[in-house]
């Protein structure tokens, strides 16, 4: 009798083939009160991480209100992760730049990141030492986890704070830094940045010449590279020359939301070719988008301000541009503004957590099951209905319950291909 491969949502999709959890059985679909049931179950087992929390270091401190409490203004903290059954976290250490790369900007960035280094260690080591630990190896996640405790990992987005001195890729993998891309919103040293799709304006055409050297140096060190934010120039250069796989620790699918920071096909088969994982983001703009629209709203802004001799380009100094208008002309602008944003071109609804598993699907048909993760961008702007902070994580488990994905397959997804990547990234170091 021939061996028959189970039916699950990666070889139905394979197929081309609907997949439900009825295909899965032969039965009707299961209630919701089974899918929870089911979906809690599976929730409990697995080693759920989060690749993409940012931080702010005022929320670490040991004095006043911290990460060990439930904020009333954050999305994560250890209270929300617990309570919501979410085992692990990359806490990021993130710095803006400066739009001139010297020395100057360098340096104060360096001390930015340090900072956050710093907060995200006291938080293990004097806040918190029996419910969070740092993990340096993806051995180390699967210990913390058995014994109980929170998965703490630190990721750094922007590679700016290292400056032009490549030494510091290894102090920032010494501080725990996992992984790290090279450039955010705006062209660093090291890589040109998905902005320039929209601008038009591009500094190195892909990676600079340093920022090739540190791609070498991260393989060296044992350090993930991310390529959520670079440009796809960058990002299929990155592939072509790391010897360990690459990850894109919070970014979306371009197929479903044409956006500068999702993937597109050719992108995401150049990542299952180098063995990488996409850790798709909850994040309402990446998740759904309608770019028409937002291109007609943003003209018409654009065309309204250039009517008022509004010229300033920053939030801050438009609405103060704004306010120093006489008041029968701020009053007017104000009218036409909300003409715009609220009759003209309204905001869609927003996305929610079945938007956002129909971008892992996506990921699944078109590369495996093998190349999917989750990230969520807490505090940095992420979240969608259902899947507003980490208490509501055990929502997207539901969800993917819903649509036939097996107990293996959601632990792959929720933190196994993560680690996967992480011990291999381990290898070519001990190499």
């Amino acid at each position: 009798m021939p061996c028959l491969r189970p039916f699950t949502p990666a070889l139905a999709l394979a197929l081309g083939l609907p997949f439900t959890l009825a295909a899965q059985s032969g039965k009707a679909p299961r209630s919701e009160a089974a899918v929870m049931s089911a979906a809690k179950a599976i929730h409990g087992k697995v080693l759920s991480i989060d690749t993409h929390v940012d931080i702010s270091p005022a929320n670490f401190s040991e004095s006043g209100p911290n990460y060990t409490q439930k904020l009333p203004r954050t999305q994560v903290d250890l209270v929300k992760m617990e309570e919501g059954g979410l085992v692990g976290a990359f806490l990021i250490v993130y710095v803006g730049q400066t739009p001139n790369l010297d020395s100057a900007g360098f340096a104060r960035a360096n001390a930015q990141a340090i900072e956050k280094f710093e907060a995200v260690h006291r938080l293990t080591e004097k806040l918190a030492p029996t419910r969070a630990e740092i993990a340096y190896t993806a051995a180390d996640a699967r210990r913390i986890h058995a014994a109980g405790k929170r998965v703490i990992f630190i990721g750094v987005e922007n590679g700016f704070p290292i400056g032009s001195d490549i030494t510091n890729v290894q102090k920032f993998h010494e501080r725990g830094g996992r992984y790290m891309s090279l450039a955010h919103n705006g062209h660093s040293q090291l890589s040109d940045s998905n902005t320039g799709e929209r601008d038009g304006v591009w500094l190195h055409n892909g990676l600079s010449p340093l920022g090739r050297q540190v791609i070498a140096e991260m393989n060296r060190l044992g350090m993930m590279i991310d390529v959520s934010h670079p440009s796809k120039q960058s990002m299929l250069q990155t592939v072509a020359l790391s010897k360990a796989p690459i990850i894109g620790s919070h970014s979306g699918v371009r197929a479903l939301c044409n956006h500068s920071r999702n993937m597109d096909d050719e992108q995401l088969d150049a990542l299952k070719k180098n063995g990488g994982v996409i850790q798709l983001v909850a994040f309402n703009s990446y998740v759904k988008c309608n770019p028409a629209k937002d291109a007609e709203r943003a003209a018409a802004v654009d065309a309204l301000r250039k009517e008022y001799g509004i010229t300033a380009t920053g939030r801050t100094e438009v609405q103060a541009a704004i306010q120093a208008l006489p008041n029968d002309k701020r009053n007017e602008y104000l009218a036409k503004q909300e003409d715009i944003t609220a009759r003209r071109y309204p905001a869609d609804p927003a996305a929610t957590v079945k938007d956002f598993v129909d971008h892992i699907d996506y990921v699944v048909k078109r590369i495996g099951i093998d190349h999917v993760g989750i990230s969520s961008d807490f505090d940095g702007g992420g979240g969608v209905d259902g899947f507003r902070n980490a208490t509501e994580a055990l929502n997207v488990t539901a969800e993917l319950v819903r649509r036939g994905y097996t107990e293996q397959e959601i632990a792959k997804i929720w933190g196994g291909n993560l680690l996967r990547v992480m011990e291999r990234v381990e290898k070519v170091a001990g190499r």
